[in-house]
């Protein structure tokens, strides 16, 4: 068995919205997390290396890792172009000190961009430090209908990378095992949003401990088996009444994770 390590816990800046990247970084502070995740998408503050650099280093929290913008909304951000935002999802990371830079696969639609993606993911990887964590994703449902959004698959084990990124939230809306989902990743799972769902067609994202999904042992696996990466917490706060509100469950996710992490390594009593 590994020799259990101390795992960083990061927020997601996703997991304040509607409120800015700038509150993201308030609130990490404010609450005691070890860092935050960075979603780029139409905040401009999330796009601007510098202004994240200042915000980092105002609040003392550290830049862990990017999420590159491949979401529906976020198409025209950095490019057009998937592989140019990669490059400068890249180069943020690089920047910022940030281990990890996450990315969706491509929506099938993205043809050459798919056709190319798992030896293009593997030559990024090859020419920076930073890792590439391609993140499971899940069908589309509509009534009784589904829908292959994603190419080469949205059960990334199906194909070579380097390194994954595992969302628990992503595989209760797949309805897949995400034990077994860790299990099939091995060595080269790099990175968690920590998330959970109760097997809805949306994409719930609820905070750890409300759904179905094994937030708890998929914690005490992860300090166990000597995992090297981040958990970021990344839930929808959208429907929070307030701020403080929407405050308290972020520092229940944080409590939960660290709770889970810890009791891995606990020693019985006599």
């Amino acid at each position: 068995m590994a020799e259990p390590r101390d795992v960083p816990v990061a927020l997601s800046t996703a997991s304040v919205y509607p409120e800015s990247t700038a509150t993201a970084f308030e609130i990490a502070a404010r609450l005691g997390y070890d860092g935050v995740e960075i979603m780029v998408w139409t905040d401009p503050v999330s796009q601007d290396i510098e202004a994240l650099r200042r915000l980092s280093d105002y609040h003392g929290v550290p830049v862990l890792a990017v999420h590159a913008p491949c979401l529906l909304i976020t198409q025209r951000v950095w490019s057009t172009d998937p592989w140019v935002k990669l490059q400068r999802a890249r180069a943020a990371a690089e920047k910022l000190g940030a281990s990890t830079v996450v990315v969706h696969p491509p929506f099938r639609w993205q043809r050459q961009y798919a056709r190319d993606f798992v030896d293009g993911i593997w030559r990024m990887a090859d020419e920076t430090d930073v890792r590439f964590a391609v993140e499971n994703m899940y069908p589309w449902r509509y009534r009784d209908r589904e829908m292959l959004a994603y190419a080469p698959d949205w059960d990334v084990t199906q194909h070579d990378y380097r390194h994954f990124t595992i969302d628990l939230s992503h595989t209760a809306t797949a309805r897949t095992d995400a034990l077994e989902m860790i299990d099939r990743m091995g060595d080269r799972l790099g990175h968690v949003h920590l998330a959970d769902g109760k097997g809805s067609a949306k994409d719930e994202h609820l905070v750890p401990g409300r759904g179905t999904q094994p937030c708890a042992e998929l914690l005490e696996h992860l300090t166990l088996s000597g995992f090297d990466g981040h958990v970021v917490i990344e839930v929808n706060t959208r429907r929070a009444m307030s701020s403080a509100e929407r405050e308290a469950d972020l520092a229940e996710a944080l409590a939960f994770t660290r709770k889970h992490l810890a009791s891995a390594v606990r020693v019985p009593r006599r």
